[in-house]
């Protein structure tokens, strides 16, 4: 028989421990020749990323040996650290950034120098020729401090070979096949080894604002490997270019924003052959056209949301208001064919024998690797199986919030969108005539999305009784319109409104909570806190490395995101009093409420100072203010104790700010709280 308990107290089985046990983060699938590999960060291995190798009837195993990770700090996010050539992995090695061959029963080769500079050379994104001779990939270069590094396209030798006594030689120095760009990406061999693609753009761009998509003829003869005739075939100042591949025709394949939507396009093999001066670009015809966005913004390397079939169809991710869905195209420009799956989140699409392989979760599942087959017959559902599971909670589904899409008027008579998590307990009764407080979320960006899937860090709230707004806000990928009002105005505006959808009523204790990674994330969580209409709401705050000064994060940040802010607020110096105006650190006069700051301090994208500023401020006004820094933590946290620590902080400051009382079974480590008024 449920009990009263008063809101944002309930008991519940999920506690962080609950959170953090087992938990992984998958993020890469490739398929070997029999295999399936993917890679688990696993914070409670202090950070590490394993890649795992499952064997059919076999079942998983670990494949790094002690002491390696596969993690590159290429564009300081990473992604793409590891690929295979049939069951060979080459990968990227935290420690050194160098790239390692890996073969089973065989010590690890180093297949890159040792560089000038320690983790200098930082190494993604890489694919191997035709005869494997070569590994092309990513090579982000860092100089002198001060410096911007270079980031180039070059190859390594896959086999530097070994001396009389067996002992691997010296590799030598990669061969540099594209410099000059600001930024390379997604370099792919075509399937007869005589031809190169790559995505590149320039500063002020990002990937998602204006990418170019270039082709060149690959040489690889005894004096060595080179490339010839490199022309610009899609692409521009304007248009995203996403994820090119080359069909088993020789076709090339990619995904471009210039319909609005990121959709799949394709250019005939005979077209590139005639392709004429670097100077123009062939027409491309789009093959799936679906109002939805195939792409999602290259935050990380080696992203993949669709992939061709062994029998020639196309699967896709498909992304439409704000939910991932499956879908097959044939590819003759027809519009693709959802699918029915449990899925409404999907990345890592790879092909795996006959169908295809991802990383697929839903409102009641976490991330796991499934595998995919999808019959002919368009009236046969798809057969899917996980290769990976998500991990068995032994808690009964009756304890998940569900996310309930809803959608609210904004500034300029938009409509904002978000996901609604009522407060959840089937052990519990909520009192009569009273509120939950709510807890409102902002994802990162502003071009990422809030994600519809189980979050146990979610459900830790909702199951003690608060309720959790998770906002679309502007700019939000599966929104076109969000997209581009976020070239043109900074990400927009959200959040006005909630209160007249009977979700916050006047009586709700509002928090702020933001788990930034970039920095449209965290120019938005602290500037949201000070701006006026939230003072009269907001009764305390959370930022996990977040943002309080524009101007040091244009001038002090790494090279991926120096000119980020360029299209969100302006050209820097010339519009300098727009970025102070929009700096909490200028407008701590606004500042009324507590908040408890989080920080890495081994951040390079946002560095301490950031943290520490608004900390100093919040102090000097003598509000509530709580500081906890990590020592080995840069942005994102990773190991298991400080993810511990940060959730239940948040829970203790959260709920000594707003007078709720933990339950009785909750045993929480203070938090030490500067101006913290005396009670009694």
């Amino acid at each position: 028989m449920p009990v009263d308990a008063p809101y944002g107290s309930w008991p519940s089985p999920i506690t962080a421990d609950v959170v953090l046990a087992a938990a992984v983060s998958l993020s890469q699938v490739a398929a070997g020749e029999d295999d399936l590999w993917w890679d688990e960060l696993r914070p409670a291995e202090a950070g590490r990323v394993q890649v795992v190798r499952h064997r059919p009837g076999g079942g998983a195993v670990d494949v790094l040996p002690e002491g390696f990770s596969a993690r590159t700090r290429a564009h300081e996010y990473g992604g793409g650290a590891w690929w295979l050539h049939q069951d060979t992995l080459f990968v990227c090695n935290a420690a050194d950034q160098r790239l390692w061959r890996i073969e089973p029963d065989l010590e690890p080769v180093p297949l890159t120098p040792e560089p000038a500079r320690p983790g200098g050379d930082r190494y993604a994104d890489g694919c191997s020729t035709a005869d494997a001779r070569w590994m092309v990939c990513v090579r982000e270069r860092h100089g002198e401090p001060g410096t911007e590094p270079d980031n180039e396209l070059v190859a390594v030798l896959a086999h530097p070979g070994r001396d009389a006594a067996g002992h691997p030689l010296d590799p030598p120095p990669p061969v540099v096949l594209v410099s000059g760009p600001d930024f390379v990406s997604f370099p792919r061999v075509s399937p007869d080894g005589r031809r190169l693609c790559w995505t590149q753009w320039d500063h002020p761009n990002m990937p998602w604002d204006g990418t170019e998509l270039w082709v060149a003829e690959l040489s690889d003869g005894d004096d060595g490997i080179a490339l010839s005739g490199a022309r610009r075939v899609a692409g521009g100042p304007e248009e995203s270019i996403f994820q090119p591949s080359w069909s088993v025709t020789g076709d090339l394949l990619f995904v471009s924003d210039r319909s609005g939507w990121w959709n799949l396009q394709r250019l005939p093999a005979g077209v590139l052959t005639d392709a004429g001066s670097a100077g123009s670009a062939p027409a491309a015809e789009v093959i799936a056209p679906i109002d939805g966005d195939v792409a999602t913004p290259q935050w990380v390397f080696a992203m993949s949301r669709y992939v061709e079939l062994a029998d020639g169809r196309l699967l896709l991710a498909v992304t439409r208001d704000g939910l991932d869905v499956l879908a097959v195209a044939v590819g003759d420009g027809s519009p693709p064919r959802i699918l029915d799956t449990p899925f409404t989140a999907l990345s890592a699409v790879t092909r795996f024998g006959d169908g295809a392989a991802a990383v697929a979760a839903g409102p009641d599942r976490e991330p796991s690797v499934i595998a995919v087959d999808v019959a002919a017959d368009p009236d046969a559902p798809p057969v899917v199986a996980d290769v990976r599971p998500p991990r068995d909670l032994g808690i009964d589904p009756a304890w998940w919030s569900r996310p309930e899409p809803i959608s609210f008027p904004s500034t300029g008579g938009r409509t904002a969108h978000a996901l609604w998590y009522p407060p959840t307990n089937p052990e519990v009764s909520a009192p009569g005539g009273e509120h939950p407080p709510l807890l409102v979320l902002s994802h990162g960006g502003p071009t990422g999305m809030a994600r519809p899937q189980l979050q146990l860090n979610v459900q830790y709230w909702t199951s003690r009784g608060f309720g959790v707004v998770d906002v679309n806000y502007g700019g939000s990928t599966g929104f076109a319109a969000y997209r581009q009002a976020a070239r043109r105005a900074g990400g927009g505006r959200r959040r006005r409104g909630l209160r007249g959808r009977g979700r916050a009523p006047r009586r709700h204790r509002l928090g702020r909570r933001r788990p930034p990674r970039h920095p449209g994330r965290q120019r938005r969580g602290l500037h949201d806190a000070v701006r006026p209409h939230l003072r009269r709401r907001a009764q305390v705050g959370s930022s996990l490395y977040g943002v309080a000064d524009l101007e040091l994060l244009a001038t002090e940040t790494h090279k991926f995101e120096a000119r980020y802010l360029d299209r969100l607020v302006g050209p820097y110096p010339e519009q300098r009093q727009t970025y102070l105006d929009r700096s909490p650190i200028h407008h701590t006069d606004r500042l009324d409420c507590p908040v408890i700051v989080f920080q890495g301090l081994e951040d390079e994208v946002v560095p301490p100072s950031q943290a520490e500023a608004i900390v100093a401020a919040l102090r000097s006004k003598g509000l509530p203010v709580a500081y906890l820094a990590f020592e080995g933590e840069q942005h994102g946290f990773r190991q298991a104790a400080n993810i511990r620590r940060v959730l239940q902080a948040e829970r203790y400051f959260v709920s000594t700010i707003l007078g709720i009382e933990l339950a009785e079974d909750e045993v929480i480590e203070p938090v030490p709280i500067d101006n913290l008024p005396a009670v009694g």
